[in-house]
């Protein structure tokens, strides 16, 4: 039964975005299979309802496919307490001073002993980290942006877990801003918004996930700036994430814009090398898995979005290693990968970049070659070195070899710089894509 949910939620994961299924699935689990039907317990009402309404015909389809049978799907709300055909559960001991559990919306697995510390995230980790320790403190609300995948929500989740750690009775409440305007909306219909108020207001930790998708909302931006008011005033811990900054999204009221930057906003980059090579290895350990540092670092040469491709490239590579017992090495490792990881069929040669790049900047090829560390020749070979890592074949050491025998640590600093100038400056993003575009077209 539990066998045949996980590969049921291997495939929903592929139909669903990351954070529906974050938010709606990854609480669930299989309670029962009798009588051709399967009942799938869901961690409170709320999502019970979402499932219910939005998910079912998507889950029943795959369940019927996975198993080979006309069954069908049930949903029961762990909250209301067993249904009445499932087996009741055993009377857990209530000791007097019993430490409340941990809320089922937080991911066991997103804790900071988990989350793996590099360049592009270390400011963030420590402001998170600093909240979970001192909540209601200066960094009160901490803003978290950055792309999708790159840890906002692990984040998010450590936070929760360190606070209910420290202090057991924290009243600690995650939400999606999907799941905040859904509720809202609910609320509304049923004349029930006195309890929506009630359980936002009257909480000690508020994480929100993905606020950007309230931008536009009249009335769920309104609801939320009073909710964000009243813990505020109250000295109570806020913190928000959004894949972009409060100022570049247009669509939300100049109120709640300012409300986000009254405490601390931090950026999470894409992982550089280094860490992605750090997050297979723990992540590899935690699975009890021996990965080759060649196999890591074939991986993280290519897989360049975030860490959930990371992810999803051990795991593939974990299953691949068990299901054959054999050794996993750089040749396995491209087979196994290649509906992942998708070698370019046309790479760019690091001497069409140098020429397009030396062009650009009316610099000399030699130059981008030397050790001159001017501004004026500097900025392009950094340039030249970001484009190799992204449209060339070229390792790390063989970009840094084409480029005056520089250490591959070089080649990575570059490019970190690279992003983080085009992060911070849309003019210079301009000019590297246009570089970019130039390089694509001369392939």
């Amino acid at each position: 039964m539990q066998n045949l949910w996980t590969k049921c939620l291997g495939r929903v994961r592929d139909e669903v975005s990351p954070q529906a299924f974050e938010r709606w699935f990854s609480g669930t689990r299989p309670v029962v299979w009798e009588g051709g039907t399967l009942t799938v317990e869901a961690p409170d009402p709320f999502s019970l309802d979402t499932l219910r309404t939005r998910y079912s015909g998507l889950v029943e389809s795959i369940l019927r496919q996975e198993s080979g049978e006309a069954l069908s799907l049930r949903w029961a709300a762990a909250a209301n307490g067993a249904p009445p055909a499932l087996a009741p559960r055993p009377a857990a001991p209530a000791p007097p001073a019993a430490a409340p559990a941990k809320p089922d919306f937080l991911n066991p697995k997103y804790t900071f002993d988990t989350f793996v510390i590099g360049g592009s995230n270390e400011f963030a980790h420590a402001c998170a980290l600093r909240v979970a320790e001192a909540p209601g403190s200066n960094l009160n609300p901490l803003f978290l942006y950055g792309g999708v995948g790159l840890g906002k929500t692990h984040l998010l989740h450590a936070i929760g877990h360190r606070l209910l750690e420290a202090r057991p009775g924290t009243r600690v409440h995650y939400t999606s801003s999907e799941n905040f305007i859904n509720e809202l909306i609910s609320s509304l219909q049923h004349n029930r918004m006195a309890e929506f108020r009630s359980k936002h207001r009257k909480i000690d930790a508020f994480l929100v996930d993905d606020v950007q998708f309230i931008a536009g909302k009249e009335r769920t931006q309104e609801e939320f700036f009073f909710t964000f008011n009243a813990l505020y005033e109250t000295g109570k811990q806020i913190v928000i994430t959004s894949d972009k900054t409060p100022k570049d999204m247009p669509r939300l009221e100049d109120r709640l814009k300012t409300r986000f930057i009254w405490g601390m906003t931090a950026d999470i980059g894409a992982p550089d090398f280094e860490t992605k090579v750090a997050i297979l290895q723990k992540k590899a350990a935690e699975q009890n898995f021996a990965l080759p540092s060649e196999v890591a670092h074939y991986i993280a040469e290519r897989a360049r979005s975030n860490v959930r491709e990371l992810e999803g490239c051990l795991i593939k590579i974990i299953f691949h290693a068990s299901l054959h017992g054999a050794d996993i090495d750089v040749p396995m490792a491209q087979e196994v990968l290649k509906g992942i990881i998708r070698e370019p069929s046309r790479a760019a040669s690091i001497d069409q970049i140098q020429r397009i790049v030396s062009e650009h900047f009316q610099v000399r090829v030699p130059d981008l070659k030397s050790k001159n560390r001017s501004q004026s020749v500097a900025l392009p070979r950094q340039i030249a070195m970001y484009l190799s890592r992204e449209l060339s074949r070229a390792s790390t050491t063989e970009i840094g070899r084409r480029f005056g025998g520089k250490d591959h640590s070089t080649v990575i600093h570059s490019t970190n710089k690279i992003r983080e100038l085009m992060r911070k400056d849309p003019e210079f993003a301009a000019t590297v894509q246009l570089l970019r575009e130039k390089t694509e077209a001369s392939v």
